[in-house]
């Protein structure tokens, strides 16, 4: 039975909110530094400014072009648009666009910067190894991200880590450069700064990377009214990435945070550094959502 759509992750949306903010407040107090330091930073605001615009308007076509998939018509697969099309009106979403990867790596990922401008993506990889009621629930899941407008926090929290780690490398080889003692000091200064940017970016985007998924896995078991389709999904992708050649999964790897399994895994304490919460959660979650969803009322 189908179930009615929660609306928006609270949860989430908290989250977000609370990343954004401290974010925020990590990068202006960096560029305060570097202002302090002497260093140009209008010069730096500018460039980050522009390098945001792009990523953040063709983001969509970034991850579309790295996994070389291409936006397929209803005419091209019928199936797979009717599908999504039952579950966007389900989820009161518009209809996104859909591509196909042409790829092994059993995977999908949703991009974009709102439901108006969404690209759902499955690889047909994905397409030899699920079901159509596992396929069901892997869309859900897309559409869940979709719906939280997840993807476009996540791109823009990412970019900032990207720039901070960018400054920590140029920072560091002037470093190695100088020799007078004043411009030393300033760029050591940078440098630290530059680190703890880094650093703690890192990590609170992956706790809200990894949060993410897990509201992308209510969403969807909500959605379809079936958690276990997507739990059997997630079983059948986790094998199916375990056959992969190494290689394969390192051309993939750029988009490790957006995947609904990742190329690359962690558990317990490695858990912190990973883009997704283990199988093991995951499934454990789901289980609890079968059980509530079988109860008597």
């Amino acid at each position: 039975m189908r179930r009615p759509w929660y609306g928006h992750d609270t949860g989430l949306t908290v989250r977000m909110a609370l990343v954004m903010l401290l974010l925020a407040a990590l990068y202006l107090a960096f560029v305060l530094v570097l202002w302090a330091s002497g260093v140009d930073t209008s010069l730096v605001v500018a460039l980050a400014a522009a390098m945001l615009g792009v990523q953040y308007f063709f983001s969509d076509r970034l991850a579309l072009w790295t996994m070389g998939a291409r936006e397929v018509r209803p005419a091209e697969a019928p199936e797979l648009h009717a599908l999504v099309e039952r579950l966007a009106q389900s989820a009161d979403l518009p209809k996104p666009r859909l591509a196909i990867a042409p790829t092994a790596v059993p995977n999908a990922f949703a991009t974009g910067r709102g439901p108006g401008s969404a690209v759902v993506a499955v690889t047909s990889g994905l397409l030899q190894t699920l079901d159509g009621p596992e396929l069901e629930s892997v869309l859900a899941h897309e559409l869940a991200h979709v719906k939280n407008r997840d993807v476009a926090v996540m791109t823009l929290a990412s970019f900032f880590a990207v720039v901070a780690q960018m400054l920590l490398r140029s920072f560091y080889w002037q470093s190695l450069g100088t020799r007078r003692r004043r411009d030393g000091n300033a760029l050591l200064l940078i440098y630290g700064a530059s680190l703890v940017v880094w650093v703690v970016s890192f990590f609170l985007i992956r706790a809200l990377s990894r949060y993410r998924e897990l509201a992308a896995d209510r969403g969807a078991a909500i959605l379809t009214g079936a958690p276990s389709q997507l739990a059997a999904a997630l079983l059948k992708i986790s094998g199916g990435m375990q056959r992969i050649p190494a290689r394969d999964l390192r051309e993939v790897e750029a988009l490790n945070a957006f995947f609904i399994v990742p190329a690359l895994t962690g558990s317990g304490f490695l858990e912190l550094f990973s883009t997704h919460p283990s199988l093991e959660r995951r499934l454990e979650q789901l289980a609890r959502l079968q059980e509530e969803m079988e109860r008597p009322r």
